[in-house]
């Protein structure tokens, strides 16, 4: 069996830098900071601290330990990347997968890059870190984006930038956050994918996005014959809608409304099948309207 990881040479006289409370580095300005900033150093385990801000909320057991096993025979090939936050005190910026399955495998030590951030520098490095690994789901990545907006004041100019995707897709991501928490969740759990997202996210109503949503999973649509279901019956809703406004209907509208003295829609589900609602505002005007309809005159 391999080692629990390879031993790197990279930081072994520097690791010394961090032992001495008197002449600890907490800033880019202090004494030897140059020396240890951005340079790989072995730091134990116990010294380390998850990123609060951390933007991945699913960590997969199962690929955790995936991982601990590739680490326990390959070693670790990428250090984790800290910021120091006191001494011998570091968080995450990046690489928590790495860091929980070092400790899964109960290595004491791993490699690490160290930076000197405050918190927003901190979410912002994380969030971004995120954003460009290939295994994040759409909807995380959706909410890293929005963070990004909400808690940094990016812009999705700014982010495209920063990210080095199209303003384009950054748009189509962040619009995946209007549809239904339930479709959201579904869309994290592989049931359906972003393609088919895109597409439920045209429709505005929720309930009308569920119905979807359940005909895709019971009938195993693709996103192509989503598209197309979503399409046609678009389609029909605006023949409804021009059959709505012809002048059978708005005639009768106005003699309800004329006769009640109240509101009143007619709301047309097929060509043929509909109801006529007719509001009120207490049961004295419902009282007076059902007297009225009752009435011949």
């Amino acid at each position: 069996m391999a080692k629990a990881y390879k031993k790197q040479s990279l930081g072994r006289g520097l690791s010394a830098l961090l032992e001495n409370q008197d002449n600890d580095i907490n800033s880019a300005q202090d004494s030897n900071a140059d020396k240890l900033i951005g340079n790989v150093i072995e730091i134990p385990i116990d010294q380390i601290k998850t990123n609060p801000f951390q933007p991945r909320t699913n960590f997969e057991n199962d690929k955790i330990s995936q991982l601990a096993n590739s680490i326990e025979q390959l070693g670790i090939i990428q250090p984790i990347t800290v910021r120091k936050t006191g001494f011998k005190s570091f968080q995450i910026i990046a690489g928590e997968r790495r860091f929980r399955a070092v400790s899964f495998l109960k290595i004491k030590s791993i490699p690490a890059y160290i930076r000197i951030a405050n918190d927003q520098q901190s979410l912002e490095m994380a969030l971004v870190e995120n954003i460009q690994r290939e295994n994040l789901d759409p909807i995380e990545i959706a909410l890293c984006y929005q963070r990004l907006i909400d808690e940094i004041m990016l812009t999705q100019d700014e982010m495209s930038i920063r990210v080095g995707k199209k303003r384009s897709t950054i748009s189509n991501y962040l619009r995946l956050l209007k549809l239904d928490p339930i479709i959201q969740t579904g869309i994290r759990d592989g049931f359906i994918s972003m393609g088919h997202g895109r597409a439920l996210v045209s429709v505005e109503a929720k309930e009308k996005q569920l119905k979807y949503y359940k005909k895709i999973l019971s009938d195993s649509l693709s996103v192509r014959q989503t598209e197309k279901l979503i399409s046609g019956n678009s389609i029909l809703t605006k023949e409804i809608k021009k059959i709505f406004s012809t002048d059978f209907y708005k005639n009768d509208i106005e003699r309800l409304t004329k006769k009640l003295k109240v509101g009143v829609k007619v709301s047309l589900k097929t060509k043929n099948k509909g109801s006529v609602l007719i509001s009120f505002n207490n049961i004295e005007e419902y009282k007076k309207i059902i007297k009225k309809l009752s009435s011949d005159k």
